[in-house]
């Protein structure tokens, strides 16, 4: 998928950015000290039990991570769906190519899955209406 993105992107830089979402993904599962299904996790966050997990969390520390990593082809968005639902909101990461446009970009959610990345172009995510949040305030 993001080989696909327009324009296209270094081939490297794919590699490196994939190995790179896979790799730090293993490494919050661990961190977040994760449990599954999620809004289950999301209850011991929520109880203090865990620390952290949220949606909000993934999206915010993989946002930061790959902000730092400094690709040349690539640009990160954080996302939200459901804006305003206490139950329903949902928060991602969405990637572009430098000069793509938000809605042609490629949905990053290992939440849903319970650390298991979740991938798919930004207009064909099954769940989700995802819409662009440049000003939300990044938690850490």
């Amino acid at each position: 998928m993001l080989q696909s993105l327009k324009p296209t992107p270094e081939p490297k830089e794919v590699v490196r950015l994939t190995h790179d979402l896979f790799r730090e993904t293993a490494h919050l599962t661990k961190a977040f000290n994760l449990t599954s299904p999620p809004w289950f996790h999301n209850i011991l966050v929520n109880t203090g039990i865990r620390q952290k997990g949220l949606c909000y969390h993934w999206s915010d520390t993989l946002y930061l991570y790959l902000k730092k990593q400094h690709y040349q082809g690539f640009s990160f968005h954080l996302a939200g769906a459901n804006i305003g639902s206490c139950l329903k909101e949902h928060n991602a990461l969405v990637i572009t190519s430098r000069v793509g446009s938000f809605k042609e970009g490629v949905v990053v959610d290992p939440w849903r899955n319970s650390g298991e990345l979740f991938l798919s172009p930004l207009a064909q995510d099954p769940s989700y209406t995802w819409v662009h949040r440049p000003k939300r305030e990044l938690k850490r």
